[in-house]
């Protein structure tokens, strides 16, 4: 029993470093600041909103209204950068627009993303440059299933220019209704929350980066000065490397929980959420296979152990290994429960994390037997391997054709 005691003790001492030593990613506290409490600007800065969306037809009679509504003082309009859809996308984008009203929408489509580019970051290159012709200070970068309050943007800019930011971006509270969501879904930001905790991130000068890609308000010099998109143009996990690329280039950043963002995008079965995850996790780390080694391991040790070591400490009658094990659990079972109060769920969902951990072990390593397989990190009919260029390298790559744009 003396390795399963060094083991059980080992994760137990990772659990008190986790629970003190890691920017307390466990609180959920990190939110915009109440109107109240944030100056509001004395005038409202142009803002450009930059919607990429690819066959979204199913969210965007919900997302997009919501956008078009939004009650924001200063001059403001919306770029849905339709890619490639096959749904009717953006038809339906401009029937919402002349059935709601509210801000100007241009619908435009960029064509096939050239080699090194994702679809996504290619969409968005495209919007980019559209609106930075209407002059904005801010560019709101949002997927197409996000959905605002009508004072998200309001919200939005009032924070970033009292706290002198260059990137605010919101976490949007993400879509829990089925039980596999129920199980899965507020563990993914758990996760997200300990491999980048929020408050290392609004560090100037700290090297922790993270955005979250739904929601992303980004003072336009500050995407010049960091030549975004073009430098991250291949990137899988582009909100990441969004983020690095501001804070590199001298941006001040902050990423927090929302309150008045939502995903409206539905994942029911287990099928679906195995796909969100498994897509981008080899590339999360980086193709290495130490790396997916360190991961595998590291899961089992952190979130795996604690039961185990419990269990097995009882039935062999070994209290050092039961009480290590047992600790371990629950400081992982208290450090699971302010997540849980966010997305208003029941508390007996803490002790199942090492569960859900399991099944995040799994789809790591799925991730990386697909890519192995030559399928990569595929996306709605797209594919992307490994890059080859460099992350940093800008890309000549210009449209090829005129692109079909329409105003409405």
């Amino acid at each position: 029993m003396s390795a399963v005691v060094w083991i059980a003790a080992a994760s137990l001492l990772a659990w008190l470093w986790l629970l003190l030593g890691q920017g307390f990613f466990w609180r959920t506290d990190l939110r915009l600041p109440p109107r109240a409490q944030a100056a509001e600007p004395p005038t409202w800065p142009a803002v450009c909103v930059v919607v990429p969306a690819r066959d979204e037809a199913e969210v965007l009679a919900e997302s997009l209204p919501s956008l078009l509504a939004q009650d924001y003082p200063g001059r403001a309009e919306i770029f849905l950068v339709d890619d490639g859809s096959s749904d009717g996308t953006g038809e339906l984008a401009r029937s919402l627009a002349a059935r709601h009203g509210g801000l100007p929408l241009t619908v435009t489509t960029p064509g096939e993303p050239p080699s090194g580019w994702t679809g996504k970051l290619w969409a968005v290159r495209h919007g980019i440059g559209l609106a930075r012709a209407r002059e904005p200070e801010y560019l709101l970068l949002t997927d197409a299933d996000i959905a605002h309050e009508p004072d998200s943007m309001r919200e939005l800019v009032a924070a970033a220019r009292a706290g002198g930011h260059d990137l605010v971006s919101l976490m949007a509270r993400l879509r829990v209704v089925s039980r596999w969501e129920r199980l899965v879904v507020p563990a993914f930001v758990y996760f997200f929350a300990q491999l980048y905790p929020f408050r290392w991130i609004a560090r100037r000068g700290g090297r922790t980066a993270a955005a979250a890609g739904g929601c992303v308000l980004l003072r336009t010099d500050a995407a010049v000065r960091a030549r975004v998109p073009d430098a991250i143009r291949h990137a899988v996990i582009d909100d990441v490397a969004l983020a690095r690329a501001v804070k590199r280039s001298g941006g001040h950043i902050w990423l927090g929980l929302a309150d008045r963002v939502d995903s409206v995008r539905p994942y029911p079965r287990l099928a679906d959420l195995w796909r969100m995850v498994s897509r981008s996790a080899y590339a999360q780390l980086r193709h290495s296979p130490a790396l997916l080694v360190g991961t595998v391991a590291g899961l089992a040790v952190v979130y795996l152990v604690p039961p185990v070591a419990l269990v097995a400490g009882l039935a062999a009658g070994n209290a050092a290994v039961a009480g290590a094990g047992g600790l371990a659990w629950l400081l992982m079972t208290a450090t699971y429960v302010p997540m849980l109060r966010y997305y208003r769920q029941p508390l007996w969902l803490a002790p199942l994390l090492p569960c859900t951990a399991f099944l995040y072990l799994l789809m790591t390593v799925d991730s990386a037997v697909q890519h192995y397989r030559g399928r990569g990190a595929a996306w709605k009919g797209r594919t992307y391997a490994k890059p080859d260029a460099r992350p940093d390298v800008v890309s000549d790559a210009r449209p090829d054709a005129r692109p079909d744009l329409e105003q409405t």
